[in-house]
């Protein structure tokens, strides 16, 4: 898993995503058939795109890097679901009022978020599935076993440099986005069992993985966050995932 090194472009993800809940909406009104390849394989980029953007948002703090892009983009008004509009506004009001030291102030909520005091595995949204899926909330649970197990099933492992659990929302969001990248080669390569593999695979999960334990999180994201930014990650995180389901059930089923 490339998790320490996997970057996206973050206006690029952004602009796509009223991209992916209009063809979302598409692909669930009418039959697969529908759409062409080449429009799957585009779609399956877009969400490869934004699954990245969100992991590096949860992976760690922003950086000037990304601060800066960031505040180049251009946040969509109406993507088609309204808890992603909710979180685009949240961010992009966040971001117009931030102009005294924005790193620090994110980094501190990021650390009250997501970190915590480490006094107990109550006082924070802790990004770990083991945490959310264990009666005594213990990282390194089962659930971090049966991730591995999965990113070692499709060959991968993770970076080095990554030294915390692999049941990390930001590790299981970017197994999600390689997929979706491998669904889209495939697509393009005419190589149909592998497309309708990988599609199986990320609906499993999600189903599986992701649903289980994801929306929890969220919900504390939003009771820990004290900066509009990480609230507006948590809304946007909740409806991209939302129409992502919608999306994978239906090509699935079709």
């Amino acid at each position: 898993m490339t998790v320490a090194t996997h970057t996206n472009d973050a206006a690029e993800a952004i602009a796509e995503d009223a991209e992916i809940t209009e063809t979302a909406e598409a692909a669930i009104a009418e039959a697969e058939g529908a759409m062409t390849a080449e429009d799957l394989a585009d779609l399956c980029e877009s969400r490869s795109a934004t699954y990245g953007f969100l992991a590096r948002l949860f992976r760690e703090e922003v950086d000037e890097a990304l601060l800066a892009e960031l505040n180049a983009t251009d946040y969509p008004v109406a993507s088609g679901n309204e808890s992603m509009d909710a979180g685009y506004y949240a961010i992009a009001k966040y971001l117009s009022n931030a102009w005294v030291d924005p790193l620090m102030k994110l980094s501190v909520d990021y650390t009250r978020a997501f970190l915590g005091s480490g006094i107990d595995a109550y006082s924070a949204a802790y990004p770990f599935e083991s945490v959310y899926t264990s009666e005594k909330r213990l990282l390194m649970g089962d659930a971090r076993d049966e991730v591995l197990a999965i990113y070692r099933s499709c060959g991968l492992e993770k970076s080095e440099s990554w030294t915390v659990g692999e049941d990390h929302v930001a590790v299981e969001l970017e197994f999600m986005g390689v997929l979706a990248h491998r669904a889209a080669a495939a697509l393009r390569a005419g190589e149909e069992e592998r497309v309708f593999s990988l599609i199986n695979t990320q609906r499993n999960f999600m189903d599986d993985h992701l649903a289980s334990w994801v929306p929890v999180f969220l919900e504390d994201t939003r009771r820990f966050a004290a900066t509009a930014f990480y609230q507006g990650l948590a809304d946007l995180t909740q409806g991209f995932l939302e129409e992502d389901t919608a999306l994978l059930a239906d090509l699935v089923s079709a």
